[in-house]
């Protein structure tokens, strides 16, 4: 509800402290009433406000894509870590919102050649086109079933595709099934699109090219077989801040 009131009003959610004898009027009541019916039907908060934070921006955030989690925001900060060609050539496969690519294209800076973003959802991909042009990011989006539409290499290609199986469904969070059922589920198992992924990423790294990628919480070893049997080396499974191994890096040799 702080959240909620804080976006109405325009102002961090630690600025109401400094605001508590300030009234609300009538219009202002009327949309946090609506607000709070939505929330107690399970609509997300991020559905709500229509924004979410990711890093250090803020991203338009609908039922268009995957609601951003936190985790995501540490394979950022891991893939940050690494050492890239720089400039580097980005390829961001299931952006989704665009958080990854995005953020990690601002982040770098110059260090960042090239920003390609790719998704198989058109409505995925017209959300990721408002926060491209909110946050000033030059990039080129392209409708592509994983590497289907793609004839470039690059130097890194960083992706979080679903991964959650099908027989997974009943146990989720109300709030999650607002989220897009193809930026979910893949397959009786989970691992569906990470398999195909894992198997044709190759073909598109150049040499020393790096990949990066955020699976489930038991996905870690699984996913990263998959990119040693594809040919990739330098394999590793950075954690979580929970410890969860859930982010396998592997390299173009």
């Amino acid at each position: 509800m702080e959240l909620m009131v804080a976006y109405e009003l325009g102002i961090k959610r630690m600025d109401l402290y400094l605001r508590f004898d300030q009234p609300l009027d009538k219009a202002a009541l009327a949309s946090l009433r609506e607000k709070l019916k939505k929330r107690s039907e399970n609509v997300p908060l991020q559905h709500i406000n229509k924004v979410v934070h990711f890093g250090n921006y803020e991203f338009y955030c609908d039922h268009r894509a995957l609601i951003p989690r936190p985790e995501t925001e540490e394979l950022v900060d891991l893939v940050k870590k690494q050492l890239l060609t720089k400039p580097a050539r980005l390829l961001d496969v299931g952006c989704g919102s665009g958080v990854l690519g995005l953020t990690l294209s601002k982040d770098l800076g110059s260090d960042c050649e090239q920003l390609t973003l790719a998704d198989l959802s058109t409505e995925a991909l017209s959300l990721c086109e408002q926060n491209r042009k909110a946050l000033g990011v030059e990039a080129t989006l392209i409708e592509s079933n994983l590497f289907s539409n793609i004839t470039e290499t690059f130097d890194l290609i960083v992706a979080n595709l679903p991964y959650i199986a099908e027989g997974e469904r009943a146990k989720l969070e109300p709030e999650v099934l607002h989220d897009p059922e193809m930026a979910l589920f893949s397959g009786s198992d989970g691992l569906d699109l990470l398999r195909l992924f894992s198997a044709e990423c190759p073909k598109f790294l150049n040499t020393g090219g790096l990949v990066a990628l955020e699976v489930g919480y038991d996905q870690g070893e699984i996913v990263a077989g998959f990119l040693r049997k594809a040919g990739l080396t330098n394999i590793s499974i950075g954690n979580d801040l929970n410890g969860i191994p859930r982010f396998p890096l592997a390299q173009q040799a």
